[in-house]
């Protein structure tokens, strides 16, 4: 399997791989469930490697690890999954 951090490299800089609709789906360790956010809802912070940031509904900043990935989905098929 190749490493998710790999994965969100491909998607961002290989022009032909990264065409489509892609989500991403991390574990929420304060609701105990998968998340699922837009990839274009997120930002990869220059300071932090090894993270992601979205922001919430309220405006707030979250940080997520890139560990607590779980799923990619390109175009509504899953195309990378970990437990």
């Amino acid at each position: 399997m190749i490493p998710i951090q790999d994965l969100l490299h491909r998607i961002r800089w290989d022009p032909e791989f990264g065409r489509g609709e892609f989500v991403i789906g991390y574990y929420d360790r304060v609701e105990h469930k998968i998340i699922r956010v837009q990839f274009r809802e997120i930002a990869f912070p220059k300071d932090g490697p090894g993270v992601f940031e979205l922001i919430d509904h309220e405006g707030q900043v979250h940080t997520i690890p890139l560990h607590r990935v779980r799923s990619v989905y390109k175009n509504g098929e899953l195309i990378w999954h970990r437990e």
